[in-house]
């Protein structure tokens, strides 16, 4: 059986425009996987087609073999597809210990708050008062509590320090599940990592490799806009 989740020859429209022009991409699992591209390039269109939350107009998103195209977005979360949205991600309204405890098992949370101690002191905090870096911790969190199958996060590291940003990809590479994570550049902390990368452009890809093939091609690549 296949396993991973994938793209195949997809295509999405957002009214006139068509955002992936025949994308085809596949994830491994486990294994993570990055989304590289500018604002426009397709990139996050990729990541809602595999989450359900935006339709095909053609091609195929499937799981682990199974064709899924047609499975609404509920019913993959239901089923372990986790989507971290860029923007509006956690609940601002809610506490910090009311949003991960709506995503923890049982209730228990404390495995969240060993990856990121930075929220122990938070708890009592509204999240929407939190900063751009906190709330990317606390998403994350929620990811990791989910114990999804699939995780697709949509610049993950964004608003934090580099010392924060590389144990999130650390704690990302730990996990026992298909991870995609779509980035503008490759994140330093990934160059030697075993990592599959895809370049998107303009809604086609435009390369399809390892992470170390990006760097070796182009030194640069960490920074690159």
């Amino acid at each position: 059986m296949n396993t991973g989740i994938a793209l195949r020859h997809a295509r999405v429209r957002y009214g006139p425009l068509e955002a992936l022009h025949g994308v085809t991409l596949l994830a491994p699992a486990p294994g993570l996987t990055v989304l590289l591209g500018r604002n426009g390039s397709g990139r996050t269109t990729a990541l809602r087609a595999l989450a359900g939350t935006v339709p095909l107009s053609r091609g195929a998103v499937v799981w682990d073999g199974t064709d899924v195209t047609r499975m609404p977005a509920y019913e993959r979360a239901r089923r372990g597809v986790c989507l971290v949205p860029e923007r509006q991600a956690v609940f601002g309204s809610l506490t910090v210990r009311e949003n991960l405890e709506l995503a923890a098992t049982g209730g228990r949370f404390e495995p969240a708050l060993d990856a990121y101690p930075a929220l122990r002191p938070l708890l009592a905090r509204n999240a929407g008062t939190l900063s751009g870096g906190e709330q990317r911790m606390l998403a994350l969190s929620r990811a990791l509590l989910a114990r999804a199958r699939v995780v697709l996060v949509d610049e993950p590291a964004q608003g934090m320090s580099p010392p924060v940003a590389a144990r999130t990809y650390e704690l990302l590479g730990g996990l026992d599940a298909c991870v995609i994570v779509a980035e503008q550049r490759l994140p330093p902390g990934l160059i030697g990592r075993a990592a599959v990368v895809y370049e998107l452009r303009r809604g086609e890809v435009v390369f399809s490799g390892e992470a170390a093939e990006v760097a070796a091609a182009d030194p640069s690549a960490p920074d690159r806009e």
